[in-house]
């Protein structure tokens, strides 16, 4: 119980500083070390860093993998809560692949719900499961 709720918070933490960065226009080295001054965990701290530049750095790859999933949506019109939430899953589910999908799925939703509109916990859920059908279809 202990380690999900540290996985929880550490992406709490991720979608903070991600936001900053996108929002305030800030540094992301300068966001992470904002952010990572919350939490004395060297697991969470690692967790989140390792999310936050994974992100950042495979944004271009996860949007592609995300955009044809939309349905109705660009990128650019989504709440920025839901365009970070889900380029943050995708980051997950193409390259931590010791996390199981249904987990990233899960705090995915999880985390649009509480940060985000009345909907969004449900559309960011439908549009990871579909990404979840597409990559698992995939050899």
């Amino acid at each position: 119980m202990a380690a999900t709720f540290s996985r929880r918070h550490a992406r709490e933490l991720a979608l903070q500083a991600l936001y900053g960065t996108e929002i305030g226009k800030r540094q992301p080295d300068e966001m992470l070390t904002e952010t990572l001054a919350r939490t004395d965990s060297s697991e969470i701290r690692a967790f989140v860093r390792d999310l936050v530049l994974g992100t950042l750095e495979h944004a271009h790859e996860s949007d592609a993998l995300v955009a044809p999933l939309l349905e109705g949506w660009t990128l650019d019109r989504l709440p920025t809560i839901d365009r970070i939430v889900l380029r943050t899953a995708a980051f997950e589910l193409t390259h931590r692949k010791e996390t199981e999908p249904a987990v990233v799925l899960n705090e995915a939703v999880e985390l649009a719900k509480k940060f985000s509109t009345e909907d969004s916990g449900r559309y960011v859920n439908g549009v990871l499961a579909r990404l979840l059908e597409r990559t698992s279809a995939t050899p």
